[in-house]
Order: structure tokens, then C-alpha cells, then sequence
């Protein structure tokens, strides 16, 4: 059960996250002091089958239906459950996948996609960031450009570096991942890991 802590380049945050894989897929949980809490459960495709981000204000709850991703984003704090809670909005797109500030999203995506070195793949995801928690449908286009082998006191591990390109801006990224572990991404550092990533 990877354990450990990410960095938030942009402001030095810190989230805390845990993440294993379960009987259906895989769950990650994770807090930081001031940005959103996030509660992600996966199938064994990484398909989003609950997705939970919880700001000071916002509370935004979904999952794919099908070809569709479905979410409520509703008050924070309301008390009430969010079909019931005034001020409750309903959205669907058609997309496989949400994105936001954690890492946990880059590795559902990474994981999904199952690409060889070398091959790509165009992916349409709900894209849910700040602290209104804001939705934005995107298309990117990921690459996974190498595989490398680093050694560990505990073996080889299989470092995947992953170029990620936005087809709107044309802006590429990269990811580097491990496991269920993201090593570095854009804006994001792994500063701490308490245990192993999760591998295969």
C-alpha cells in the first residue's frame, strides 16, 4: 500500500496521500491543507467508478455511466446529501476520465490507456480544478516514450516516462510514473514514500 507525500510546486503544498489495489481496482485517498481532499476509486480497467474532491466551499461527486462521465457539484457543508442540497448542479460528458490537481488522476489516466513503448493514444477527459472546483472537457494525446529500469534495494523498478501533449494548446508535458506512484509531473514533486508503489 504505497503511503507518502507529494509537493505542489506552484505553492509548496503538501498532500498526504495512501493509495492500494483492491478486489474491483485500485483507491487512493488524499488531503492537503488548503487544496482540495480527493477520494478516487478505479476498476480493473482504471475506468473512474467514484470520484469524490472536497473543497472549503465545493463538493463535486461522479463517475462513467457508460460513454459518459457524470458529476454533482454542490455547496460544501450543506448537510444535505447533494441531490437534496440546494444550489446542486448536474453535468455528463462524453469523456473516460477526470483530471485534476492530484497526481491520482495522471496515474488512472497513464493506467487506462495500457500503451506499449512508443504508442499513443488520443484520450477526452473532465478536467475539475481550483478551488471552485470549475469543470473543463479536454483532449490530450499521451505518448509513452520510454521504459527504464532503475535499481532499488527492493529490485528493478520500471520507471514509464510519458509525453502528454494538449491538442487544444499544443503545450507538451511529462510525466514520469511508477507503479501507482507518480515520480514528477508538471507541478508536482514526490517528496516523500513511506512504501513501494504498486507495480504490475
Amino acid at each position: 500500500m504505497p503511503r507518502g507525500t507529494y509537493v505542489h510546486l506552484g505553492d509548496g503544498a503538501e498532500e498526504r496521500f495512501q493509495c492500494a489495489p483492491g478486489p474491483a481496482g485500485w483507491r487512493y485517498v488524499s488531503d492537503r491543507p488548503e487544496g482540495p481532499h480527493t477520494d478516487l476509486t478505479v476498476d480493473s480497467r482504471w475506468c473512474p467508478v467514484r470520484v469524490e474532491l472536497r473543497t472549503r466551499d465545493w463538493l463535486v461527486r461522479g463517475g462513467l455511466t457508460g460513454p459518459e462521465l457524470l458529476w454533482l457539484r454542490s455547496p460544501a457543508g450543506s448537510g444535505a446529501a447533494p441531490l437534496d442540497s440546494p444550489g446542486t448542479t448536474e453535468h455528463s460528458a462524453r469523456a473516460t476520465g477526470f483530471l485534476g490537481d492530484s497526481p491520482a488522476f495522471l496515474v488512472a489516466v497513464a493506467r487506462s490507456l495500457r500503451l506499449e513503448p512508443g504508442a499513443q493514444a488520443e484520450v477526452r477527459l473532465v478536467q475539475v480544478t481550483g478551488p471552485q472546483l470549475a469543470a473543463l472537457t479536454v483532449t490530450q494525446r499521451w505518448r509513452l516514450a520510454e521504459t527504464t529500469r532503475h535499481d532499488t534495494d527492493l529490485g528493478p523498478l520500471p520507471v514509464e516516462r510519458y509525453e502528454v501533449a494538449d491538442l487544444a494548446t499544443g503545450e507538451i508535458l511529462t510525466v514520469h510514473l511508477a507503479g501507482d506512484v507518480i515520480l514528477v509531473a508538471p507541478g508536482i514533486e514526490l517528496a516523500d514514500l513511506e512504501t513501494p508503489p504498486t507495480l504490475g
